[in-house]
């Protein structure tokens, strides 16, 4: 339980802290940059809204909240890296095992094919 309500512990306390000041939404302009700056007498966009201080909570809420699930998020992602690697390196410490046992194989059997020939020119030389 502490853990999950932490982060609205966190969010209340900055509001407090917070100054009241209100927040100007000016509107987007469908034109290119261009036309903007070449345009000599421009003027500032009047604002089209003042935003209460009920909309600065929500959006200082919603973000801390996304804030929140990105982290948890990524300690979730931190852990999948975490258990690929291990389950990687179990797999390459069984692939190189399997390679040590087949070079092994082929060591021995070179040797035997070896101890053959040298085996076969000695009785030849003998005979």
């Amino acid at each position: 339980m502490g853990v999950s309500q932490k982060w609205f512990r966190i969010v209340r306390g900055r509001f407090l802290r917070s100054s009241n000041k209100n927040i100007i939404i000016l509107p987007r302009s469908n034109e290119s940059e261009e036309a903007i700056l070449s345009n000599e007498d421009f003027t500032f966009p009047t604002p089209i809204s003042l935003v209460t201080e009920e909309d600065v909570a929500a959006i200082k809420i919603q973000a801390y909240f996304r804030g929140h699930l990105a982290r948890r998020a990524y300690r979730a992602l931190k852990s999948l890296v975490k258990l690929q690697a291990l389950v990687r390196g179990v797999w390459v410490r069984k692939q190189s095992r399997i390679a040590m046992q087949c070079m092994h194989a082929l060591v021995r059997l070179q040797v035997r094919v070896r101890a053959r020939q040298l085996l076969g020119s000695f009785d030849k030389e003998h005979v």
